[in-house]
């Protein structure tokens, strides 16, 4: 334990609670806040110890990773009352591991540097069983010093880590993969879909997909889970209809086009609406499948 950097995390939930518990297992001394006590309970167990406010989590540690759900959340739990900023000391570093506007992460940076505390955007990708499994991709903004003396900790989450620029750039990466991520999918449920409606084995198709320049993680992860009709335990659709509305703000507020994120936009619209929030973001196939059978 020595020299190494007292802890704090906030944001115990599907990403969070493993990504802690890592760094737990790597024998770092880490104190949690959950604004529900028994929702940290598996941490506490693990050896962490538990802070009854943000602030309180602020005092105790050197470096505070959050990982919350929300623009809003990420800016109480970091410059609210009780918030990080009326506890961390000055030279403390903030680590934001959530997918928020880069607008937002800058503000919070800004914030936090009239203290003289630290701040890194650092948004990751592969779900819960890359935070399980610490094979996170991540993705950070910040001053390169500050970034050198967090990476041991990303080490300890993640497998790919790059430092991609200044406050808000892991941010601005993220939202591009999401972009990326949420339009492949829409094209993978369309082609699974056509391909049932020409009385073709979906199965096959894929297959056969994979094998050429259609070739993509999404067709093999998320393809295999609309073959299979597996829409449970994977990464919630909620999730994807925030990033994707993030992306759209962002596009927007620079002016440029965005015809195909706008587009399945709507069609996330649509699966949430329809009771698939919590459910696999491969259950979009459900929503053109509906849309065809009304014809």
């Amino acid at each position: 334990m020595s020299g190494r950097p007292a802890l704090g995390f906030i944001g115990i939930g599907a990403m969070g609670e493993p990504m802690a518990l890592n760094l737990l297992k790597a024998g770092y001394a880490l104190t949690v806040y959950a604004r529900r006590a028994d929702a940290a309970a598996a941490l506490v167990k693990a050896g962490a110890q538990l802070a009854a406010t943000p602030a309180a989590l602020a005092r105790a540690s050197d470096i505070v990773v959050t990982m919350v759900t929300t623009a809003a959340d990420c800016e109480a739990v970091t410059l609210g009352a009780q918030g990080l900023i009326e506890g961390a000391a000055s030279g403390a570093v903030v680590v934001d591991m959530a997918t928020i506007s880069p607008l937002a992460a800058r503000r919070i940076a800004e914030a936090l540097a009239v203290r003289g505390i630290e701040h890194v955007d650092a948004p990751v990708s592969g779900g819960p069983m890359g935070a399980r499994d610490a094979t996170l991709s991540i993705m950070a903004g910040g001053a390169t010093a500050v970034f050198d003396r967090v990476k041991p900790l990303f080490e300890v989450m993640g497998k790919t880590i790059l430092h991609m620029g200044d406050h808000g750039a892991g941010q601005v990466t993220k939202a591009c993969n999401q972009l990326s991520l949420t339009v492949t999918l829409q094209g993978v449920a369309e082609a699974m879909n056509l391909a049932a409606h020409c009385g073709v084995d979906p199965a096959k198709v894929r297959e056969a997909m994979l094998g050429g320049f259609a070739a993509s993680r999404v067709l093999e992860l998320f393809g295999k889970r609309m073959v299979e009709r597996n829409f449970e335990n994977g990464v919630d659709a909620r999730f994807y209809h925030k990033d994707l509305n993030i992306v759209l703000g962002l596009m927007h507020e620079l002016g440029l086009p965005a015809p195909a994120a706008a587009v399945t936009l709507q069609q996330i619209n649509a699966l949430v609406g329809s009771g698939g929030a919590r459910s696999d973001f491969s259950r979009m196939i459900e929503v053109l499948e509906r849309a065809g059978s009304a014809k």
